[in-house]
């Protein structure tokens, strides 16, 4: 099954979409795909045939979304509790998964096409070294698309991103790129696996269970949930659809509670610098007063500074990154 799914909508369905589209529409949408293992054992067939239907559902729904003008997809795929599995089902997850990464690259042409950038969000160094590469190849193979972009959580949980993303704020802290001070929820934001994408508009969950498994905690918390009972190899564009319009129902006070965190950032932001360049001032001024000019211009000196340690920070962790991809790809290439 191919990642992308070729095809129209029907009428009905292109009548539809039109009509929801008229509305506001979420640019960023993400899937709990719960359900295969259920699916699998209504439908009398192995744990693993479930896996591959619900596969072959995503693509299909990737397909949806692109008619729907939906440029971005999160989904996910593999969490690192998924590992407390029997060792058959976790194997069996890592051949499906190696199989479908070594055939996303033999359709690099189409994805081009298309303008599908796949990134891969989890610690890879809890997977095999052969999967590790060929993921590694995939996301490389397609970075530079920019039209369309699917952001697949394998080895994944929302704790651990947020754990990794202080791990990386301390190394920061460690090299000198960074002050303590310098830290802060933007800061954060901008450490985590998730940092080159929107936090999701809307995220839905099949299956009947109503919770988020530690799935983006940090990223919906000014999201629209939508919980709905259809297992996820059933899943329909009608499906979808309902989603959407749970969405623009709420989009106003989604979008009313965003604009209120962002300004309560920024006013935090603000008033932490202040403390520091009151402390600076104290220091080298023997704690004598300053006069509110003074104030002003070190306030401004010092967001300037902090500013360009925080963009020297993130290109070195960007660097680190991305070095990590092209070294498994070149150990993939000697091997």
């Amino acid at each position: 099954m191919s990642w992308i799914k070729e095809g129209e909508l029907n009428i009905i369905e292109r009548i539809s979409a039109n009509v929801l589209k008229a509305g506001p529409m979420p640019k960023h949408v993400a899937f709990i795909m719960d359900g295969n293992r259920r699916f699998a054992h209504i439908n009398n067939m192995e744990r693993q045939d479930g896996h591959t239907q619900g596969f072959n559902k995503l693509a299909e729904t990737l397909r949806w979304c692109k008619h729907l003008n939906i440029p971005e997809v999160t989904v996910y795929a593999f969490s690192i509790e998924n590992f407390k599995r029997t060792q058959e089902e976790v194997d069996g997850l890592m051949d499906l998964a190696r199989q479908k990464f070594e055939r996303l690259l033999e359709e690099r042409e189409n994805l081009e096409k298309h303008g599908v950038c796949i990134r891969v969000l989890g610690d890879l160094n809890l997977l095999p070294l052969d999967l590790q590469q060929a993921i590694a190849k995939a996301v490389l193979a397609t970075k530079n698309h920019n039209k369309c972009f699917l952001n697949v959580c394998f080895a994944y949980t929302s704790r651990y991103e947020m754990t990794n993303a202080v791990r990386e704020l301390a190394w920061g802290v460690e090299q000198g790129l960074i002050r303590s001070s310098d830290v802060s929820e933007t800061l954060i934001t901008e450490c985590l696996y998730s940092n080159k994408s929107p936090n999701p508009d809307l995220l839905i969950r099949t299956s009947g269970e109503v919770r988020l498994s530690d799935f983006l905690l940090w990223q919906t918390s000014h999201s629209c949930l939508v919980f709905q009972s259809v297992l996820w190899p059933e899943y329909s564009f009608w499906n979808l659809c309902e989603a959407i319009l749970q969405y623009q129902l709420n989009h106003k006070s989604i979008q009313k509670a965003r604009e209120l965190h962002r300004e309560h950032q920024a006013s935090l932001q603000l008033e932490a610098d202040r403390l520091c360049t009151a402390e600076e001032l104290q220091h080298h001024g023997n704690g004598k007063p300053t006069d509110a000019h003074t104030r002003q211009e070190a306030l401004l000196h010092y967001i300037t500074c902090r500013e360009e340690r925080v963009q020297n920070f993130l290109t070195a962790l960007k660097h680190k990154r991305d070095l990590f991809f092209h070294d498994l790809c070149i150990e993939a290439t000697t091997a």
